[in-house]
């Protein structure tokens, strides 16, 4: 592992529809000081329609297991099992599918951690074709989000999300 992943600052950001990208904000700075998680979903990969909130139980499973689970919800984010089932199932049932992942770092950039990029290549992840999207909130503001896609060549690359133009 080569370390976290910064957003590509020469690269032209992604966009994304305006009430997406106030939603994630929304959800980042609701749940600050922990990070929160959810999923996108829409019709096809990069395409984006719907945003899915789901809850983050590291708190909990650092509570009842801290060797196995080290960190609580401020620094990571175990997204409900049972909360992606129910996405996913809602999404089949529209003919979409999951398009993208989105947590959010609290106090933190909008950058792609190690820990995020283990998660995304571990081989039981359930949407290894999705986007990543992290949101950086800072004593409680939202200040910005990043996309992150794998290449072909397995790697991660991070650019900036804005939202579209009205």
């Amino acid at each position: 592992m080569t370390g976290r992943i910064e957003v590509g600052r020469s690269q032209p950001p992604v966009t994304l529809p305006a009430r997406l990208l106030n939603e994630l904000g929304e959800h980042a700075r609701e749940t600050h000081p922990e990070e929160c998680c959810g999923l996108l979903t829409g019709p096809s990969i990069g395409a984006h329609e719907f945003l899915h909130r789901c809850r983050n139980e590291m708190t909990k499973l650092h509570q009842q297991d801290p060797g196995t689970f080290p960190r609580d919800g401020r620094k990571a984010f175990h997204m409900s099992e049972i909360d992606y089932l129910r996405v996913q199932k809602l999404a089949d049932e529209r003919g979409h599918r999951v398009t993208a992942v989105y947590h959010s770092h609290a106090d933190a950039g909008a950058y792609f951690s190690e820990l995020d990029q283990d998660y995304a290549r571990q081989p039981a992840f359930p949407f290894p074709e999705a986007d990543h999207i992290v949101v950086s909130v800072v004593d409680g503001l939202y200040r910005e989000a990043a996309i992150f896609r794998q290449t072909e060549a397995g790697r991660f690359e991070g650019r900036s999300l804005i939202s579209e133009a009205p």
